[in-house]
């Protein structure tokens, strides 16, 4: 197992167990929500350190939220001892996506720079707000200031280009809004 966290992309978490068979409570980052069960190997990890490869048994949905079944976990102290651990996969099980489209991860760490040549930052982390996704900006020593920015990730209209091979994303942005 590769130590290298930027191998890996956190899909959810391991909340708590379910029952007394082994089962767990699972938290999806994924969207839907249940696309986590996609991927049958997940990568425990706990504060930043890989505990163990796990193969995915089984997962449903239940009531509002998930829980799965692991191969390797078969009553409820070897799922207590999961509980709080962190979902990873390696980034090359991703899907391909169509030119144009990218990963929330992919995007994290970019420098954004204004179509007029204004360093804002870098991108610090996304969020989903429902209508949109927001860039969450925040600056470095290199930009024109320290200032945290939001930024809808609208392609064309606010986002003009994203060029992960030399770290760039292109914005049509007021550096002072």
């Amino acid at each position: 197992m590769s130590d290298q966290k930027a191998d890996f992309v956190v899909l959810g978490k391991i909340t708590s167990p379910f029952g007394l068979q082994g089962w767990v409570k699972v938290y999806s980052y994924t969207d839907p929500m249940d696309g986590i069960f996609q991927y049958k190997n997940w990568s425990l990890w706990r504060d930043g350190k890989p505990i163990g490869e796990f193969a995915l048994g089984k997962g449903q949905k239940h009531s509002k939220g998930l829980i799965a079944r692991l191969k390797a976990v078969e009553n409820r102290n070897q799922s207590e001892a999961l509980a709080g651990t962190e979902i990873r996969i390696y980034k090359d099980q991703l899907p391909n996506l169509e030119d144009g489209d990218y990963y929330w991860h992919q995007l994290v760490g970019l420098t954004v720079i204004t179509v007029d040549g204004v360093n804002l930052g870098r991108v610090d982390y996304l969020m989903d707000t429902g209508a949109n996704d927001v860039l969450v900006i925040k600056g470095t020593e290199n930009s024109k200031d320290n200032e945290e920015r939001l930024l809808p990730y609208l392609v064309d209209q606010v986002v003009k280009e994203v060029d992960l091979s030399a770290g760039t994303m292109l914005v049509d942005w007021d550096p002072d809004f």
